[in-house]
């Protein structure tokens, strides 16, 4: 009997013992001063610290499950997801040199390279070997002549105060939206109108695309796709506007579906379809996050089209509340399409 309570005392020791290592492990892990990420063998983000955190611009419980090749420039996300798998096989530690496609934190890390080690992990009572990415900075020199020290996490305060920002610049999108439609002359002005608010004041990029109405007007029996973007891309946008909706996967979807697409760090390189030159134009016109609503009167209403925005480069992702206000405002420009 005796014997037994030593034992027990023994292993409830031991128990407090390795749940105290655990977590000596975890606050190394997450105060290193290096971005660290945990990956699996598709390259899905299982865990990351408090430095890749700041270096992505995402907290761990948005991150978890995620692609972190999203987060990449779209040129290096297949050699990145390459040699990710490569590890997770055990064919040994590599590395190579990443961008960001976006840099969310101080702009000293924009346009520099990221140096990228690559090491396996074998975690116990785990069938598959997972992969640590320990991000430093590369070749390139800061602007401002110095190392880049990544940005912390925003905190509570800081992302209340930002969401109220954002609330009221979507609340006052929608007041200009609200007032352009009402004084637009025509059909082609009600587009026209839309595509002047929401670029640049919530996209780079703004794709209209109306479906063809049997037995409606002659000029809306071949349907209609209006592009709206900056000086400087008339080839991109002449490009964008020959391309068909139904050759847009997300497009498509919205119209045929009625299905919103809102992707903050879209991965598919053909999510978007691709130009006559074979490009795709989500690599082509850099962009960086999209969001694509169905453009009808009500949720039981027909679907007559679609309404795209593209955010590129170092542009801030589209967010669920900005989702819901564009697919108010969506809705408000079925009215006036109907009313004209």
């Amino acid at each position: 009997m005796a014997d037994s309570k030593e034992t027990s005392v023994e292993s409830a020791g031991g128990s407090r013992s390795r749940s105290a290592d655990h977590e000596l492990l975890r606050a190394v892990f997450q105060r290193f001063p290096l971005p660290v990420v945990l990956l699996d063998r598709d390259a899905v983000v299982r865990r990351l610290n408090e430095a890749a955190a700041g270096l992505f611009g995402m907290r761990e419980g948005y991150a978890s499950g995620r692609g972190l090749t999203g987060a990449l420039a779209h040129a290096e996300r297949a050699a990145f997801r390459s040699q990710v798998a490569a590890v997770a096989r055990d064919e040994g530690g590599r590395s190579l040199t990443v961008r960001l496609l976006r840099p969310p934190g101080p702009r000293h890390w924009a346009g520099l390279e990221l140096r990228t080690t690559l090491t396996p992990l074998r975690p116990p009572r785990e069938p598959h070997v997972s992969v640590v990415a320990v991000f430093q900075q590369g070749s390139s020199a800061s602007p401002e002549g110095r190392a880049p020290v990544p940005s912390r996490a925003a905190s509570p305060a800081a992302d209340t105060a930002g969401s109220i920002t954002r609330h009221t610049e979507m609340m006052d999108v929608v007041d200009d939206m609200t007032a352009a439609l009402l004084s637009a002359p025509s059909a082609d002005g009600v587009v026209d109108s839309a595509g002047a608010v929401l670029h640049p004041a919530l996209a780079d990029w703004v794709i209209v695309d109306l479906a063809a109405q049997p037995g409606g007007r002659e000029q809306d029996s071949a349907g209609r796709r209006a592009v709206f973007t900056g000086g400087g891309h008339e080839e991109l946008r002449r490009a964008v506007a020959s391309m068909r909706p139904e050759d847009s996967p997300v497009v498509e979807t919205a119209m045929r579906k009625g299905a919103e697409t809102l992707q903050a760090h879209p991965e598919n390189a053909d999510v978007l379809g691709r130009t006559a030159d074979g490009t795709p134009l989500l690599e082509r016109a850099d962009v960086s996050s999209l969001l694509c609503v169905p453009l009808r009167a009500g949720r039981e209403a027909p679907v007559i089209g679609a309404l795209t925005l593209l955010r590129c480069g170092a542009r801030r992702p589209f967010e669920l509340a900005e989702a819901g206000a564009v697919d108010r405002i969506a809705r408000h420009v079925v009215l006036a399409l109907d009313g004209r």
